[in-house]
C-alpha cells in the first residue's frame, strides 16, 4: 500500500508538471498592452518591465514599448545596478529629472539600447510579500494636464502588472501551492500536515523549456483541432527523431 507522503509527493509532481500547459496564455501580451498603453497615456518615448530572476541577482527586462524597444527586450543587467537597480534594492520610486547627473544611471546600458532618456520615472512591481521588478518610464509629457500625478498612476499600471505576474506564476508553482493548500486543510492532522508542507517546498521546480512548450501548446487550445494535430505530429517527429540519434552506436 502506498503511504501518504509518497501520495502527496507524486500528487504534487504532477500538479506542477501540469500547472504550465493550464496557465492563462494571455500573460505576455497582457504586460505587452499594459506597457505600450502606459506609454501613450503618459506621452512618453518609451516604457519598459524589468524582472527578477528567481536567485535575485539580475533583472530582466521582459517587456518593451517605444524607443529602443527592440533593444531593451531581452536585455539582462546586475540587479543593483542603475536605476531599475535601485528601485528593486530599495522598493521606492523613483524621479530623475536629470540622469546624467544622478550617480544610480547606468549610462553605458542606455547607450547600449541606442536611446539615452532625459528624464526618467520608475516604480517597483511587487506583491505583498515578493519584489519582482521594476516599471521603468522615459521622458514622459510632463506638460500634460495630470502630470503632477504620474508617479501614483504609474504605481497603478505597476501593481497591475504584479497582479498579472503572481496569477500567472502560481501556475508555474502549482505543485508547492497544491501541497500548502493540503497542509492547511490537514491542519486536524499534523502528521499529514507536515508532511504536506515539508513536500511544498522540496518539489522540483519546472523545467523551463517544458515549461515554455506547455505554454505553447495552451496557444494552440485556441486553433483549430486539425492545427492540434499538426502540433503533436510534428513534436512526436521531433521526439522520434532524438530518440533515433540517441541510439546510434557511438552516439
Amino acid at each position: 500500500m502506498t503511504s501518504p507522503d509518497a501520495l502527496l509527493a507524486e500528487l504534487g509532481r504532477v500538479a506542477q508538471a501540469i500547472g504550465p500547459a493550464v496557465a492563462p496564455p494571455d500573460t505576455s501580451r497582457l504586460l505587452a498592452a499594459l506597457a505600450d498603453t502606459a506609454r501613450r497615456l503618459f506621452g512618453a518615448a518609451a516604457c519598459s518591465l524589468a524582472l527578477l530572476t528567481d536567485d535575485e541577482s539580475e533583472l530582466v527586462y521582459t517587456t518593451a514599448a517605444g524607443a529602443g524597444a527592440q533593444d531593451v527586450t531581452g536585455m539582462r543587467i546586475p540587479a543593483s545596478q542603475g536605476v531599475a537597480g535601485w528601485v528593486v534594492q530599495s522598493g521606492q520610486p523613483v524621479s530623475i529629472d536629470s540622469p546624467a547627473d544622478d550617480p544610480r544611471f547606468a549610462r553605458d546600458v542606455a547607450e547600449s539600447t541606442g536611446y539615452v532618456p532625459r528624464e526618467i520615472l520608475a516604480v517597483p512591481v511587487a506583491s505583498a510579500t515578493t519584489m519582482l521588478g521594476v516599471l521603468t518610464l522615459l521622458d514622459r509629457d510632463t506638460a500634460r494636464p495630470g502630470a503632477v500625478q504620474d508617479m501614483a498612476l504609474l504605481q497603478v499600471f505597476a501593481d497591475q502588472a504584479a497582479i498579472a505576474l503572481e496569477g500567472s506564476r502560481a501556475f508555474t508553482r502549482m505543485g508547492s501551492v497544491l501541497l500548502t493548500a493540503v497542509a492547511t486543510a490537514a491542519a486536524a492532522d499534523a502528521e499529514l500536515a507536515d508532511i504536506a508542507s515539508s513536500l511544498a517546498v522540496a518539489v522540483p521546480p519546472v523545467d523551463r523549456d517544458l515549461a515554455e512548450l506547455a505554454e505553447v501548446f495552451a496557444l494552440l487550445s485556441r486553433h483549430s483541432a486539425a492545427d492540434r494535430r499538426l502540433a503533436v505530429r510534428l513534436v512526436r517527429e521531433v521526439v522520434a527523431h532524438t530518440e533515433r540519434v540517441a541510439a546510434r552506436p557511438g552516439a
